[in-house]
């Protein structure tokens, strides 16, 4: 592989090429999705629309994301059928964009893609944003079965991971991995009892995927930090995760489709869980003497 050659590269599109398709809004759904839901009201990509990663795609009472018949009148709304590509972007760097993007998978939408750089990119080549909220005639959308077993992991399957001496990837601060923290740095003290990593897991911040301007780093300075620097390779069953699931996501878009790992599953229980179960094996070097 040179070292921009991905192994999905239809997958990883460029702001160029969303500018020139942006009128084929019944081929492609542009759609922003983001941590400040404030953004999409000051302005967004002409003909994109909002899907919130709180009020869209997880159920609102129970710890779990909506069904499969909730996710197909998602879809319909905003005039998304099952053989429209989609294209995912958003701010602190597409982390948000790829979090969508996976619960799009966990549903089988087949055609998902994300915009190389998000938001910032978009803006800091100072191109056209709109805040007209654009309207698309419904759709009959046909949902599938939710393919939770397939790119999600449950507390169940990381215990048997563990058992069986396979990779994790903690992609938190590392603050947080230390167990200094139990939320991101700059957020509020909250979400776990205890501090520290599961056992066994490295961390590999997911930022470090992405270079200065938001896009993410070419297929070679990837292999070094997660193969020369870590020791995966392609054939390991990975696990990602973080704190509520989101940011190992990002990991989980790296792993699987730049870097083509074909078993790569997202924790979203993540530290949130983790941190608060008891008899689990954690690791917390901050503890240590």
């Amino acid at each position: 592989m040179s070292d921009h050659e991905f192994a999905y590269p239809d997958v990883h599109v460029s702001t160029d090429s969303v500018a020139e398709n942006m009128g084929r809004t019944e081929e492609i759904r542009l759609v922003e999705s983001k941590e400040d839901d404030q953004l999409y009201s000051m302005g967004h990509i002409p003909n994109a629309v909002h899907i919130d990663w709180v009020a869209d795609l997880n159920d609102a009472i129970k710890r779990d994301y909506l069904d499969e018949a909730h996710f197909a009148d998602l879809l319909s709304r905003n005039g998304i059928s099952n053989d429209t590509t989609v294209v995912f972007y958003g701010d602190k760097n597409n982390w948000w964009a790829c979090y969508a993007f996976w619960v799009f998978k966990l549903f089988g939408h087949a055609d998902c893609r994300i915009m190389d750089g998000g938001r910032k990119k978009w803006i800091d080549e100072g191109r056209e944003l709109t805040k007209e909220k654009p309207s698309f005639a419904p759709t009959v959308y046909e949902p599938q079965a939710r393919a939770d077993y397939k790119i999600r992991a449950f507390r169940d399957q990381v215990l048997a991971h563990i058992a069986a001496g396979q990779p994790l990837v903690d992609v938190r601060s590392p603050q947080e991995f230390s167990g200094e923290l139990l939320h991101m740095p700059g957020s509020p003290q909250e979400g776990a009892l205890r501090g520290g990593h599961i056992r066994g897991a490295v961390n590999v911040p997911w930022s470090r995927a992405v270079a200065e301007d938001g896009r993410f780093k070419s297929a070679d300075e990837l292999r070094a930090i997660y193969e020369e620097e870590q020791g995966l390779t392609p054939e390991n069953n990975v696990i990602a995760y973080c704190r509520i699931g989101e940011r190992s996501s990002h990991t989980w878009f790296v792993l699987t489709y730049l870097l083509g790992y074909a078993n790569v599953r997202n924790y979203d229980g993540s530290w949130t869980e983790w941190g608060n179960l008891v008899g689990v094996p954690i690791e917390n070097p901050s503890r240590q003497s």
